[in-house]
């Protein structure tokens, strides 16, 4: 038996809009002390425009589940976000494109273990997401790494979360979505 698998070539003008849903394994960079990966969620919607066979531009909002846990204490930090992200998707083969650009972060929660710390939280956050896309049908599987520029934290935290206040995060997501053409 043979199977058949069929990848879309891009084509200028072409729109549309790609829902996504996936997962993330997250930490926290910086001067952080025993900061581990954890899992989370990712779910959103992004827009595409693709200006010719080659070169598109995509646009979207993403809630992300960020953070980190900690081992040493037994707590989790956990941070949600509402992710912009603004793309410039590079196709150097029919349906696998490179990308990379800005995106912004809104924290919409921080929480250790249940207890409030968003006060002590910068709102915005910054990243460069760079990554790869594979088209298979209308199915667009998407893997990227989130390059935390700005700091997560304002202040020195307590609760075993020990950090001078450098700590970035740093964000891998794996996503699938499907093309709904404009």
């Amino acid at each position: 038996m043979f199977a058949t698998v069929n990848v879309n070539a891009q084509s200028a003008g072409e729109m549309y809009i790609k829902p996504m849903a996936g997962g993330t394994l997250t930490t926290m960079v910086g001067d952080v002390d025993n900061a581990k990966m954890k899992f989370g969620f990712v779910g959103g919607a992004e827009f595409v425009y693709n200006i010719s066979d080659q070169f598109g531009i995509s646009a979207g909002a993403l809630y992300t589940m960020q953070g980190a846990k900690n081992d040493k204490v037994d707590k989790n930090m956990n941070l949600d976000y509402l992710n912009i992200p603004v793309l410039a998707n590079v196709y150097v083969a029919p349906g696998l494109a490179i990308k990379a650009g800005p995106q912004l972060g809104i924290l919409m929660n921080a929480k250790i273990d249940g207890v409030n710390m968003k006060d002590f939280c910068n709102t915005i956050d910054f990243s460069i997401p760079v990554g790869l896309s594979y088209e298979i049908s209308d199915f667009i599987i998407d893997a990227r790494y989130n390059i935390g520029i700005t700091k997560i934290n304002k202040d020195v935290t307590s609760s075993g979360w020990e950090s001078d206040g450098s700590a970035r995060n740093s964000v891998i997501m794996l996503t699938v979505g499907y093309k709904i053409p404009l």
